[in-house]
């Protein structure tokens, strides 16, 4: 019989336990995935190729574009995985943030760990340090946007430029006065309602990104179905959206009609025609001049619209048809008929327009109009590029929507200068203030800091560990004042300046304090998960044989048709 807790379990279980198993294991898991995904960090960060499990390829250096397709399988990393997953969606931003400080402090639990600390010591320890953080960082605030500046381009791009510079460094300027132009056009007056999803995107392949602008409104990649000169571009659009095919309608029971000559042929023919066309003038008589269709247009149907000269355009999502009806301000309509005023949309223009090598229908609203939806037409040269800015714009209007919520912003320095700071900070508090053994989790804690200036030099090229220092040594001088906005500049000349350092003032680099503040808070909830772990059970696997496995069976089971071929499925 097997003795321990193996006994309790099925045959195939695996249980680990003390600290080389179990704690340890973690621990190292975490500082590999940390590892993994530090060189990716700030604007002069590496891009990784990722090829997914359908052979699809991916290079970029979003850590939540990584993390989505690497697919982590060992548990406790994929606690800090969740935790950057939902950094990503609560804030759009900070994901790679998570998982280098998270893992960072980890990898310096265990060095705690081996001195002789108990990990609810270490706990202890870094709870007290994640507090005083949230108490001193309000301290570190060095520039702030009311209500309303949110509706301020030239103030909105200025603080949204500095997360777009980590995905896209060299393009800042221009990505970030399109995203704060789109965010602006559809910004609420209660900007708490502000949504993401009003800011759409339409990449389209060929050009360059300078040649990316603003549409206030939607942009389609489909074509009207007439494209006759007098319907490619119509002004003062009033807009009806159908949820149903433009066609006779159909009966719920089928019949026959018996035909005896071609008369009869010819008068059932008529009275379908009349029908439809009754259906088209029914349309027009309400004002509509643009027809929006998410079923088909029959022929006929499509002979009498361009007869009565009224656009129609078939759009196959339903998604797009919902977002078109709150760009314009129509409702669906589920049958053909006569259309009431308060269902029929508007919209400034409706035309068509060559972009790059193919046409699109564009809906778009005047300067003075209202607009709910707009899109960022995106040019580039290749897929690749295109799915890379899009991911930085996504990172921009998530800023934008995080300021939203708290109907303004205030911002911390960035370029390291924040992390030094704090790290400066819980040193003086743990010699100063902690007696107890949790002083040495929060020096570590106050090391992990310093993970984010050593790595931005790393990447730049520099000698990391005598900028780290002097970094360090600037913001020992005098933390509340005047070396406070000193960061990292990574435009210095040379890879081995020692003090390649810069105002974040004068270059406007700053981070949104709320995306920081909730990065530490699923920080600790992730770390602390991780390090309360003491044993691993692991259960048997469902399901019949595993791959891999086929040639111990066949010899155990006498089992035939297994061959080498069958590990690759």
């Amino acid at each position: 019989m097997r003795r321990g807790v193996p006994n309790l379990l099925k045959n195939g279980a695996q249980h680990l336990t003390g600290l080389d198993e179990a704690v340890l294991r973690n621990l190292e898991a975490c500082k590999m995935l940390s590892e993994l995904l530090r060189t990716s960090l700030g604007p002069q960060g590496m891009n990784k190729m990722i090829i997914n499990h359908l052979s699809k390829l991916f290079v970029t250096s979003d850590t939540a574009t990584i993390l989505k397709e690497v697919e982590v399988e060992q548990a406790a990393a994929k606690i800090l995985v969740m935790a950057a997953q939902m950094q990503e969606q609560e804030m759009g931003d900070g994901s790679n943030y998570v998982c280098m400080i998270g893992g960072e402090l980890l990898n310096l639990a265990q060095d705690l760990i081996y001195q002789g600390l108990h990990p609810q010591d270490i706990i202890s320890g870094y709870t007290m340090a994640a507090q005083k953080v949230t108490e001193v960082s309000k301290n570190f605030v060095v520039h702030g946007i009311d209500t309303d500046e949110l509706v301020n381009v030239d103030k909105l791009a200025q603080v949204i430029k500095t997360p777009i510079s980590t995905k896209q460094y060299g393009f800042e300027n221009e990505l970030s006065k399109l995203v704060a132009e789109a965010c602006v056009a559809v910004m609420p007056k209660n900007t708490f309602n502000f949504a993401v999803d009003n800011v759409r995107v339409m990449k389209v392949l060929g050009g360059s990104i300078h040649q990316s602008y603003v549409v206030r409104g939607m942009v389609f990649p489909q074509v009207p179905i007439s494209q006759s000169p007098s319907l490619c571009d119509i002004a003062d659009a009033k807009i009806a959206i159908f949820t149903c095919p433009i066609d006779a309608a159909d009966t719920d029971t089928k019949g026959s009609a018996l035909l005896s000559n071609a008369q009869e042929l010819m008068d059932f023919n008529q009275d379908e025609e009349k029908q439809i066309e009754k259906y088209i003038l029914d349309i027009k008589s309400s004002g509509v001049n643009v027809v929006v269709t998410g079923g088909t247009v029959s022929d006929l149907a499509a002979h009498y619209l361009e007869k009565h000269s009224i656009m129609c355009i078939r759009l196959q999502s339903r998604f797009e048809l919902r977002r078109l009806c709150r760009a314009t301000g129509a409702r669906p309509l589920v049958s053909l008929g006569a259309i009431p005023p308060e269902y029929q949309g508007h919209c400034s223009r409706v035309y068509i327009k060559e972009i790059g090598l193919d046409h699109f229908t564009i809906f778009e609203h005047n300067e003075g109009n209202e607009c709910n939806i707009s899109t960022i037409v995106l040019r580039a040269a290749t897929h690749n590029t295109l799915n890379d800015v899009e991911r930085a714009i996504d990172d921009g209007v998530n800023t934008v929507r995080a300021m939203g919520k708290e109907r303004r912003g205030i911002f911390l320095p960035g370029a390291g200068a924040y992390e030094a700071a704090v790290a400066h900070s819980l040193q003086s508090f743990a010699r100063n203030d902690v007696s107890g053994i949790q002083q040495y989790a929060i020096e570590k804690f106050a090391e992990a800091f310093l993970i984010v200036p050593r790595t931005l030099a790393e990447n730049a090229g520099y000698d990391a560990v005598n900028v780290v220092a002097n970094l360090l040594e600037i913001h020992q001088k005098d933390n509340n004042t005047e070396s406070l906005p000193i960061g990292l500049d990574i435009e210095a000349s040379g890879n081995r300046v020692q003090k390649p350092f810069l105002n974040v003032n004068d270059k406007q680099i700053y981070d949104l304090y709320n995306v920081k503040m909730n990065a530490l808070r699923l920080i600790m909830d992730a770390v602390c998960t991780i390090l309360r772990i003491d044993q691993i059970v692991t259960c048997k696997k469902a399901g019949g044989p595993q791959i891999g496995a086929h040639k111990k069976l066949a010899s155990q089971q006498g089992a035939e048709g297994w061959d080498d071929n069958d590990e690759n499925f």
